[in-house]
């Protein structure tokens, strides 16, 4: 094939995956297929979607006797049954105090509605003057105009700086090699860097600031995991000043971390959580942000008739999307996915981790059932050994992720030893023939 064919790939080097494209034609469970008829087992879970597996009867099941009695209903003025049943489950989930959830139809869209609730929260509690958004160096948050701007992914970034919103600053980063290398789990050090918000709040008045951004766990950007105390600290300071605290879970929630959300596992609280990815287990596209009961009581002033909120999508809370998110979410309950993965959680660290000593890892790091392997970059060539590797691993049967030269894993939450120890024999194989 060459690359004057119709479909233009997100993310992907269109020119070159044409010269040799890589076509998914099925999967089930834990293996996709491809146009050839290859098996390969999936080492990342969809895109961070599909822990529960491919195709799984529940889920498939639900969403064909949905689009054959709800295709869809007008989302203005009018609901369905299954948003309204989906966001009450939501919720449940949640941390106590967060009991509203505003439905979207991707990360993106989640990050961008957060911003929006945490400009509006302000405005009405009569601080319109707090427009000022925080997000961080490293931080992913999509790539709609809100989630660029308070992301930090120079690459994401600099072809679009122009049009990006004003009015936003990054805190620094919370990694560093020598301080953290080779971490299993939590890092001991760096709870510190969490003050680097007060340099900011005296730069810009914290009475000017809305809102902080981030991730928990820092996922695209290379699996950036938070040091012991640094989120509590965040939290410490956004409630010194009254700035609101936004969780982006697009990755982490849903059992990916052995809970239903990080802010779960971590025991820390932020006013508002983005959601998509395993919401749906990623069979239908959908997003939730989920937002403190306060935040919402405030926008409900004013005569009854009017439009508490100006934003929403055509598409929110869709039915085909809210039946497979419920499926989803009772399927995580029956098959207890998040005790599971947390039981599996060890397994997986010591076999990312027993990579450690092959050729060009600069550091491996993990939390959860996510983890992320450093190689050492190419000179001149950054990006190109990591991808090397990932094409070497589909050759022989396996799917990874490379965002650059970090070597990215997101395995099922119900996946057996063998299966991560093919995954990381395979891996190793691959960093050894790329040195």
């Amino acid at each position: 094939m060459s690359h004057d064919q119709a479909f233009w790939l997100p993310f992907t080097a269109n020119r070159a995956f044409w010269k040799s494209p890589r076509i998914i034609t099925g999967a089930r469970g834990h293996y996709y297929t491809t146009e050839d008829g290859r098996q390969l087992l999936d080492g990342f879970s969809g895109l961070w979607t599909s822990g529960l597996g491919h195709c799984h009867p529940k889920i498939v099941a639900a969403v064909q006797e949905q689009v054959a009695t709800l295709d869809y209903a007008m989302g203005f003025q009018v609901t369905n049954d299954k948003a309204i049943a989906l966001a009450r489950e939501v919720a449940a989930l949640a941390p106590d105090g967060m009991n509203k959830v505003f439905f979207t139809n991707s990360g993106s869209e989640s990050a961008d509605t957060a911003l929006k609730i945490a400009l509006a929260y302000h405005r009405a509690r009569g601080e319109g003057q707090r427009t000022r958004l925080i997000g961080r160096e490293r931080g992913y948050h999509g790539v709609n105009f809100g989630g660029l701007s308070v992301g930090g992914i120079p690459g994401n970034r600099k072809v679009f700086s122009a049009a990006l919103l004003p009015g936003v600053d990054h805190l620094r980063h919370t990694y560093s090699v020598a301080d953290m290398a080779f971490s299993k789990g939590q890092p001991a050090w760096g709870a510190a860097l969490a003050e680097d918000l007060e340099r900011l709040c005296a730069l810009h008045d914290a009475s000017n600031i809305a809102a902080v951004i981030v991730e928990p766990v820092a996922g695209s950007t290379g699996i950036l995991v938070p040091p012991i105390g640094y989120l509590q600290r965040l939290r410490e300071i956004c409630d010194k000043y009254g700035i609101l605290l936004i969780f982006d879970e697009v990755i982490t929630a849903f059992g990916r971390v052995g809970a239903p959300f990080a802010a779960t596992r971590f025991g820390v609280t932020p006013d508002i959580i983005t959601t998509a990815k395993g919401l749906t287990n990623g069979v239908v596209p959908m997003g939730a942000v989920i937002v403190r009961d306060t935040l919402y009581e405030a926008l409900m002033q004013g005569p009854e008739h009017v439009v508490e909120l100006f934003h929403g999508y055509t598409y929110s809370g869709h039915p085909l999307a809210a039946a497979a998110g419920l499926a989803t979410l009772a399927t995580y309950r029956e098959e207890d996915s998040f005790a599971r993965a947390r039981a599996v959680e060890p397994v997986f660290e010591e076999m990312i981790h027993s990579l450690r000593g092959e050729p060009k890892i600069v550091d491996i790091r993990n939390i959860g059932l996510m983890g992320g392997v450093e190689l050492a970059p190419r000179e001149g060539a950054v990006g190109a050994r990591g991808f090397e590797v990932f094409l070497k691993c589909f050759e022989a049967g396996v799917v990874i992720r490379n965002g650059g030269d970090v070597l990215q894993f997101s395995p099922f939450l119900d996946s057996t030893p063998d299966e991560l120890g093919r995954i990381f024999d395979t891996v190793r194989q691959a960093i050894r023939a790329t040195a």
